[in-house]
């Protein structure tokens, strides 16, 4: 009697038993612990046991897009105009891609820094050494925004809000795009800091805003300069010869400055008189925090600028 009931016992023993070592066998110690992983711009493969919380960002862009997907900065850019994100304005200001403030990052402890790939991949080693990851981007297109906007929902394992605002970039995209213009703008596109003014071309951002907005980049053609091959030395003489209806002024830093610095140029050649855009008044000062650095999700009222400002240019001619 006794042995028939010990036998069923011992056999529903094993059976839970193997049950349970097969199921331990199938959990990975990723899936265990949590961890996931997102590989950046610069091929680095980043990986997060949960969302970071403690993040810190050296430009405009990635902050704008941080915030827009629901997150929050415990340092951000410094920056010389006025923030558009109110939440952010009591955040410490780090410095930019340019010149990290190691000690006011030190002060923040992030978990992550998020940085440029060309610009920031020396501090890699510094980053890590304080103890925090760094994620490097960088947007030389619309497509480029698209993608950080994604890399950045898989980060913070926000992929659906990430996915909406790719939804409403490419929307709007299309939505210019599809309006034909009857006759292209030309427009000379200078980025300046003072003292030293370059062309942008089709393969910089602001370049590539251009081009969806309709309107003809008349540097494309110019030779790249071999430190910056988003730009191109400012050819008087091509310039005069494509006769821009526009000259767009973009800065980093003191937009005044900087335009009234390149009008000063122009003044001490008399060729540039003979171009549409001196003659029609149309040299433009582009807002800085939606040219003079990536504008993240913004990038869509960046666009909105430059086709409102080439309709009414249309409706003048």
């Amino acid at each position: 009697m006794i042995s028939r009931v010990i036998l069923p016992l011992i056999t529903l023993i094993a059976l839970l038993t193997a049950c349970s070592e097969s199921a331990a066998n199938n959990i990975t110690p990723a899936a265990s612990e949590g961890l996931y992983s997102i590989d950046d711009f610069a091929e680095q493969t980043i990986t997060f046991q949960q969302a970071p919380e403690r993040i810190a960002a050296l430009s405009n862009g990635d902050m704008d897009i941080i915030y827009a997907l629901g997150g929050s900065l415990v340092g951000r850019p410094t920056t010389s105009f006025d923030l558009v994100i109110e939440e952010a304005e009591e955040v410490e200001q780090i410095g930019s891609t340019h010149e990290i403030d190691l000690e006011k990052l030190t002060y923040v402890q992030p978990d992550v820094v998020l940085g440029h790939t060309q610009m920031n991949a020396k501090d890699v080693p510094t980053i890590q050494g304080l103890g925090a990851q760094i994620v490097l981007t960088d947007a030389q297109s619309v497509d480029d925004i698209k993608e950080q906007v994604l890399l950045f929902g898989q980060m913070l394992q926000k992929e659906d809000e990430a996915a909406q605002i790719v939804e409403t970039i490419t929307h709007k995209v299309s939505e210019i795009q599809s309006v034909t213009h009857n006759e292209s703008v030309n427009v000379l596109l200078v980025y300046g800091a003072p003292g030293t003014y370059m062309a942008a071309l089709p393969n910089s951002l602001s370049g590539d805003l251009l081009d969806i907005a309709g309107a003809n980049n008349i540097a494309s053609d110019f030779d790249r300069l071999e430190a910056y091959p988003q730009y191109a030395q400012i050819n008087t003489e091509r310039v005069v010869e494509a006769n821009p209806d526009y000259i767009l002024i973009m800065s980093h830093g003191n937009s005044d400055e900087v335009k009234d610095g390149f009008l000063k140029e122009m003044e001490q050649n008399a060729a540039w008189s003979e171009i549409n855009a001196v003659k029609n008044n149309h040299i433009e000062l582009l807002p800085s925090d939606l040219f003079g650095t990536n504008p993240g999700t913004r990038v869509t009222e960046a666009l909105d600028l430059l086709v409102t400002l080439f309709e009414s240019a249309s409706d003048d001619s």
